[in-house]
């Protein structure tokens, strides 16, 4: 599995031939936007800053769009969503929860998530989760001490704090890592992991360059 960031809550998950995109960032955004082929894209709230699915259509691969809450099967992927709630953009909104199980791996995609209050039926139904992809910016998502709390209690092996800088308090990743006992991490530019890379993982932080 190789993660990449492409900006605001935006990435590019790639294990062998397959593609996933996670909230791109759209045209009408005001963001910079990428383009990029995939096979499956998850929009986790409708905002232009999360929901450029024309962005992620690239010659033969055109993918399948979830953008709501349910449970999906492509391709040996298995995508399950959860109804939660965001106030990004001063408008409270539907936002929905991600889980991913691809290669025995389990991948929690938080999106614009701003109220960290989890049910207990989907914080049970999320289960195990080995990548955390969690807000912390704040301004109608989860602050980063709020993010924190969330993702020690779904107990995830590696965390991948995101939507932040420009997006919300200038401190937020200062303030995440020093939560997590971690100041002073350098950020990569991707990401790549097999199975046995999570053996003794316990809620380590890994950072990513932003994009300019």
């Amino acid at each position: 599995m190789i993660i990449t960031y492409q900006g605001v809550e935006s990435f590019r998950v790639q294990f062998g031939d397959y593609v996933l995109a996670f909230n791109p960032v759209s045209k009408d955004s005001k963001f910079k936007s990428t383009r990029f082929g995939a096979d499956i894209a998850l929009i986790s709230v409708n905002n232009p800053d999360m929901n450029g699915t024309e962005q992620i259509g690239y010659g033969e691969k055109q993918p399948l769009i979830i953008s709501g809450p349910g449970e999906y099967e492509v391709k040996g992927i298995f995508v399950r969503g959860f109804e939660s709630e965001t106030e990004y953009g001063k408008e409270k909104k539907i936002n929905t929860i991600y889980t991913v199980l691809l290669e025995g791996m389990n991948i929690t995609y938080l999106g614009a998530l701003s109220n960290s209050t989890i049910s207990p039926k989907v914080s049970s139904a999320i289960g195990d989760t080995d990548i955390l992809f969690v807000p912390i910016g704040g301004d109608g998502v989860l602050n980063a001490v709020e993010a924190y709390k969330l993702a020690v209690k779904l107990e995830a092996k590696i965390i991948i704090p995101m939507h932040y800088g420009s997006l919300g308090d200038k401190d937020a990743l200062k303030i995440f890592c020093k939560e997590g006992s971690s100041d002073g991490l350098k950020p990569v530019d991707k990401l790549t992991l097999k199975k046995k890379d999570f053996e003794g993982k316990n809620g380590d932080i890994v950072i990513f360059e932003e994009n300019k």
